[in-house]
């Protein structure tokens, strides 16, 4: 089993916050051995689980002397393995301390014992425990929520479609390697192989040396790195340093390292914590650019961790981590502005707001480490958030400048262990992660990644759509209407016309809950489209439209479009047109002047008086005269189809020969009609 990242972070940053949490329940009774005791709070973790072995077998040859010293000794040789990451070891030990002291047992340690059980691929007995550290945490720890399984459930996590294709880097080695960001063409890690002082610089915690920086090329395809480099002599120093954000023009870093200057800082427990600096790149007299004013960030402090920067892409927001006072677990996510003075790019000049957290929806009773943010999301790493184990990596969307709750990307990007240190290229969908699993070369290993998004399968739903269409203004539907349904891309699927009645459906058959168009079209009439969304069930979607005619002296009547104007009046028996007549003649001039591709025909009626014949030849008379004066105002002879008379032959009421009727009713009768044939 691999050792822990733990490592990373809890360098110095979280053995006081994350290893408290744990050790306050079992440091009250003084232990048999203070030797284990001396390196478990030195965090010299591997040898402290050693020394409680031996404490532990003394224990259980001995029943009768047990006591409470038993529980103490339980707990911390368990602690030891689960803070190096050995989770076989944890899930034994623990299981002993759960099987002997259940359910009087601090819930934490039944917290520890499911990530133990799922370190190891046990994921059924691991989420049983995982509710009943719910049960008791009810209302108390916001971990509960997550862990009760309610709304998702640890099969849900493992059945989280795959979207990364993972390759291990060449440049890993049998130490850790972690903590992958950006720079120009370049890869900046953090690494603790340094063989060369590899006697002499030892982190007790792992037997590994200490931390540095270092930076590589990037591959052609951003999928490796090669001349790998110390990264700044005048960045790293004897003790840790990792994980750096740069700002946007790359002339500043952010980096994290041990509270150290010349020596190493504790507090008064004789903790040495973590602390943020920045760096600025400056030519030396030689010429040659060079990491140099280092100093820490006003928020630091000697008390509590500050570490793992990241900034956003307009430099503006700097998030980090750490275990400051208002933190919600172990450690959270803070951010503060960042304020630039852009005359002088000095860092004494780089101002900063009060650090604010990110809260409850990001952070957790138990670790979010390692934030990344994109313009699009905020990428970190959690063991408060339902999990596969350890650490994994979550996506918080940015959502109307706030972060949504909390997705894990899933298998294989994660996996038992612990997964963490995320950065990507959003655009190219590729970047890097950082894992300990047991598949890797060393201990901590750094991947590359290719992300392919999930394209979401929708389940067998048959949607169709109808509707109707009718006149915006008067509300009648209108017949013979052209309506055309097209995809959400534009691709045309399907046409059909209205009915009599103005209804119309489309025979194609359509998915649900999806996007399309339903676009309606008839001469006479200004288009109208209109996107549609289908219903999220089987059945039938309504699409009413309306039209409007493209002039107000356009109508339709009886399905036949026409030109309204008024009533056209001529003299007794005669065919001339008269200026009242003109006035409402050169409405329709107007409208065929705009509508240079209208074409017409002209009809005109007589009342029922008179005779067939006479009344026939006056109103023939009576329509070629309109003609002639259209044509003289300037309409095209070919725009208009046709000019007829037809006397009494469609009256349009029952006033024929011999019927007594007014003057009004006869005059309803006297008609012109002009007739759009095409526009």
């Amino acid at each position: 089993m691999k050792k822990s990242i733990i490592l990373i972070f809890v360098l110095s940053i979280f053995q006081s916050s994350l290893a408290q949490n744990f050790v306050s329940d079992s440091l009250d009774i003084e232990s048999s051995t203070p030797r284990a005791d001396k390196l478990f709070k030195k965090m010299w973790y591997k040898e402290a689980a050693q020394a409680y072995e031996t404490e532990l077998n003394s224990l259980l040859r001995n029943k009768e002397n047990r006591g409470e010293n038993y529980l103490r000794v339980l707990k911390r040789t368990g602690d030891a393995y689960f803070f190096n990451t050995d989770m076989e070891n944890a899930e034994r030990v623990y299981n002993k301390l759960i099987s002997t002291y259940f359910p009087n047992i601090n819930p934490e340690y039944i917290f520890r014992y499911a990530h133990s059980l799922e370190g190891i691929g046990r994921y059924d007995e691991a989420k049983r425990w995982m509710k009943e550290f719910a049960k008791k945490t009810q209302k108390v720890d916001d971990r509960s929520v997550n862990y009760d399984q309610i709304d998702q459930t640890i099969e849900d996590v493992l059945n989280i479609k795959p979207q990364f294709v993972l390759q291990n880097l060449s440049i890993n080695t049998e130490y850790s390697d972690f903590g992958p960001m950006y720079y120009k063409d370049k890869l900046i890690f953090s690494s603790a192989a340094d063989s060369s002082n590899y006697h002499t610089r030892i982190y007790h915690w792992n037997e590994q040396p200490f931390l540095n920086l270092y930076v590589g090329d990037l591959n052609a395809i951003e999928s490796d790195i090669d001349n790998v480099e110390d990264f700044s002599s005048t960045i790293n120093t004897r003790y840790h340093e990792a994980t750096v954000t740069f700002t946007p023009d790359q002339k500043s870093v952010y980096f994290t390292r041990n509270n150290y200057d010349g020596e190493l800082g504790r507090d008064d427990k004789g903790t040495n914590h973590l602390k943020l600096y920045r760096a600025d790149l400056v030519q030396n007299e030689e010429g040659k650019e060079v990491w140099e004013n280092i100093q820490e960030l006003p928020f630091n402090s000697e008390e509590y961790s500050v570490g793992h920067p990241t900034l956003s892409s307009d430099g503006k927001l700097l998030y980090f981590v750490s275990d400051m006072p208002g933190s919600i677990g172990g450690t959270d996510i803070f951010v503060v502005d960042v304020f630039q003075n852009k005359e002088n790019d000095s860092i004494n000049k780089v101002r900063y707001s009060e650090p604010r957290n990110l809260g409850e929806k990001v952070n957790t009773a138990g670790r979010e480490m390692f934030p990344f943010i994109t313009d699009k999301a905020l990428y970190f790493a959690s063991d408060g958030h339902l999990g596969l184990g350890g650490l994994d990596v979550y996506q918080s969307k940015i959502i109307d400048e706030t972060f949504s709750t909390p997705k894990n990307l899933g298998a294989p990007l994660n996996s038992k262990l612990d997964d963490f240190s995320f950065i990507i290229k959003e655009k190219l969908n590729r970047g890097f992660v950082a894992s300990n699993r047991s598949t890797g070369k060393g201990d901590d290993d750094i991947y590359s990644f290719i992300r392919v998004p999930i394209i979401e399968e929708k389940p067998e739903c048959d949607q169709s759509i109808r509707g109707y269409v009718s006149n915006e203004v008067t509300g009648e539907r209108i017949a013979n209407v052209n309506v055309i349904l097209y995809n959400e891309k534009g691709a045309q699927l399907e046409t059909t016309v209205t009915n009599i009645n103005g209804a119309y459906q489309f025979n194609t058959v359509l998915d649900c809950d999806t996007k399309y168009k339903v676009e309606a079209q008839k001469t006479g009439y200004g288009k109208k489209d209109k996107p549609v969304l289908t219903d999220k069930i089987p059945g039938e979607t309504i699409v009413p439209l309306g039209l409007k005619t493209l002039d107000k002296l356009i109508v339709e009547e009886g399905g036949v479009l026409k030109i309204k104007i008024g009533i056209i009046y001529f003299d007794l028996n005669k065919s001339f047109i008269r200026n009242d007549a003109a006035i409402e003649l050169n409405k329709i001039v107007v409208l065929m002047t705009q509508y240079p591709k209208m074409v017409i025909k002209i009809e005109s009626h007589t009342d029922a008086r008179n005779t067939d014949a006479y009344n026939l030849a006056l109103s023939d008379r009576r329509a070629k005269s309109t003609r002639d004066y259209l044509i003289s105002q300037g309409i095209a002879a070919n725009r208009l189809e046709s000019a007829i008379g037809y006397g009494e032959s469609r009256l349009i009421n029952k006033c024929a020969d011999g019927v007594v009727c007014s003057e009004a009713e006869h005059q309803l009768n006297r008609r012109s009609e002009f007739i759009i044939i095409k526009m």
